[in-house]
């Protein structure tokens, strides 16, 4: 079978396992480069979208367009960069997500009035590099506001924690845990821990954003707010760095969707979650 990883970063760790693993099985892998390359003819067997730029999700579409598998879809991988769209889908679904207001930037928060409760506030466009923070007085909204002039965000109220965040992976029906030191929280990050088992219901939790969403390798950020769960952010095609089984279930979904004998998901129609 042909697989190509559509990726900018053809050497991350999780993809090279998996194309090593792929590769001793007798495939064929492919790296597929976002604005560097139009891609190969014929078309690959299936096509692991790993990058989320907007070069890429240009060149996903395209091959959908050709009918080729391509996991996540653009469509779903593009919907995750938009939090704000994130959201309200994730509400109408019924998920516990937070409630979140979008505004055109942190001026506009400003206009608001004083800072009186904590806040969490985020890029809209979920990207490398992009504004999460906790606001929890005027100054710091100020110096927020200076430093990330013009750029839109989503704000949602600090949600009581235990300051670890859940941080969980899903491949296909295989799921991967472990406990993230909350980057919102104060002084030194701790190192991560493993997790042994999700509380019961999160793992039932976490496949069903994956329908949601229509994703088939995502990630999901859940806190545990008083025993019960709050989703606050969701990935497609995250790293899975730490996970050494990973890599088997990623190969295991890419040959099974190149062999047809599993079907892609795509995200259902949205009507209204513009």
């Amino acid at each position: 079978m042909r697989i190509s990883l559509l990726t900018a970063v053809p050497e991350h760790p999780i993809l090279t396992a998996t194309e090593a693993l792929l590769a001793a099985e007798g495939h064929v892998v492919e790296h597929l480069l976002p604005g560097r390359t139009a891609g190969p003819a014929p078309l690959a067997d299936v096509y692991l979208l790993k990058a989320n730029t907007p070069a890429a999700l240009a060149v996903a579409r395209r091959l959908e367009g050709l009918g080729a598998r391509v996991v996540n879809s653009a469509a779903s991988t593009g919907f995750c960069q938009d939090r704000a769209r994130m959201a309200r889908l994730a509400r109408r679904a019924g998920l516990p997500f937070p409630a979140t207001t979008e505004l055109p930037g942190l001026d506009a928060l400003l206009a608001h009035g004083p800072v009186r409760r904590p806040l969490v506030v985020k890029s809209r466009r979920s990207r490398r590099g992009n504004l999460v923070a906790l606001v929890a007085d005027d100054e710091r909204l100020r110096e927020l506001a200076d430093q990330w002039p013009g750029e839109p965000v989503v704000v949602q109220e600090l949600a009581p924690s235990t300051g670890w965040d859940h941080k969980v992976w899903v491949v296909a029906d295989r799921i991967f845990a472990e406990l993230r030191h909350s980057e919102l929280a104060v002084g030194e990050r701790l190192p991560s821990q493993a997790v042994g088992e999700l509380p019961p219901g999160w793992s039932e939790l976490s496949l069903s954003v994956g329908e949601v969403f229509g994703l088939d390798v995502y990630g999901v950020d859940i806190l545990d707010v008083g025993g019960a769960p709050l989703i606050v952010d969701v990935n497609a095609f995250p790293g899975i760095r730490g996970q050494p089984a990973a890599p088997a279930a990623l190969a295991r979904l890419a040959t099974g969707v190149a062999a047809g004998d599993i079907s892609p998901r795509v995200i259902a129609g949205t009507p209204g979650i513009g």
